[in-house]
């Protein structure tokens, strides 16, 4: 008689095991060492005897109802047959840690995902959005199952901020993997930048600037100033959160526009240089 290997999954799977009997069959029984535990244990039970099958199950199957079972063929000679059933310890969802938010650009951090109670070993996958890549992996037997953990260690910079990274677990005893994902937050300092509504400028239009501000957290307030100073005319010359509309150009507002904003992390300022052109001469 031919042995079979057979596969479950715990906890929760229940899983036949089966094999077949010679047609001079006059009984079949299990070995002594599986009747004792059968007696014991009401997880296993006999669901089908016939001259030409025996079947039990195993309901509830854990990591340890791993092992070889045995049906004994009482004819002269004794027949024996064998199945391996090997039972699969199904992962536990991915925890990410050793992250604290919010980073600071420069930092060096560690991204560390961590799965329990898998057998054999889960394999973790790292993504940063939508991109693989690659982790340092390190597994642990903890009795008949392994903790498998993958680390991720980078500097972080402002094009890090609202990145997605997912640890996605995958194992044969999952339809689909179990993922997790920790979307980073990365503090820096602001830079600016100047746009203006006009090319070139002419006498008799109203321009406006725009402080481009870039930072985390937002930087405010933004300040604007004229060759270094404040704005000398402020009627025409009207502030409005990160603009700056100067109304009915003339020669006199040429020179230096500079914006400035700042947060914890530190200031930045942008300058424009202006320059009012005639308006036949356009």
């Amino acid at each position: 008689m031919k042995s079979s290997r057979l596969t479950a999954a715990a906890p929760i799977s229940v899983f036949p095991l089966r094999w077949g009997l010679m047609e001079d069959a006059r009984r079949c029984v299990t070995s002594e060492v599986f009747y004792l535990k059968a007696l014991r244990d009401n997880r296993i039970e006999l669901v089908r005897a016939s001259w030409q099958e025996l079947t039990i199950s195993v309901n509830d199957a854990t990591l340890g109802d791993e092992g070889l079972y045995t049906c004994s063929l009482f004819t002269m000679p004794i027949k024996i047959t064998r199945a391996y059933l090997t039972v699969l310890g199904v992962p536990e969802r991915p925890e990410i840690i050793g992250f604290t938010k919010p980073a600071v650009e420069r930092d060096m951090v560690t991204l560390t995902c961590a799965s329990a109670g898998s057998k054999p070993a889960a394999t973790i996958r790292w993504f940063r959005n939508d991109k693989e890549v690659q982790g340092t992996e390190e597994i642990n037997a903890t009795g008949k199952s392994f903790m498998v953990r993958s680390s991720l260690q980078f500097e972080v910079d402002r094009r890090d901020d609202g990145v997605a990274y997912t640890c996605s677990v995958e194992h044969p005893a999952l339809e689909r993997p179990y993922q997790t994902t920790e979307v980073l937050e990365v503090h820096y300092a602001p830079r600016l930048d100047i746009t203006a509504s006009l090319i070139i400028p002419q006498e008799g239009q109203y321009l406006k600037l725009e402080c481009v501000s870039i930072g985390n957290p937002i930087p405010e307030p933004v300040l604007w100033s004229k060759d270094g100073g404040e704005l000398p005319d402020v009627e025409r010359m009207i502030v409005e959160g990160l603009e700056l509309t100067i109304t009915t150009l003339n020669k006199t507002d040429n020179g230096t526009y500079g914006c400035r904003a700042s947060n914890h992390l530190g200031s930045s300022s942008a300058e424009y240089v202006l320059f009012v052109y005639d308006f036949y001469l356009i």
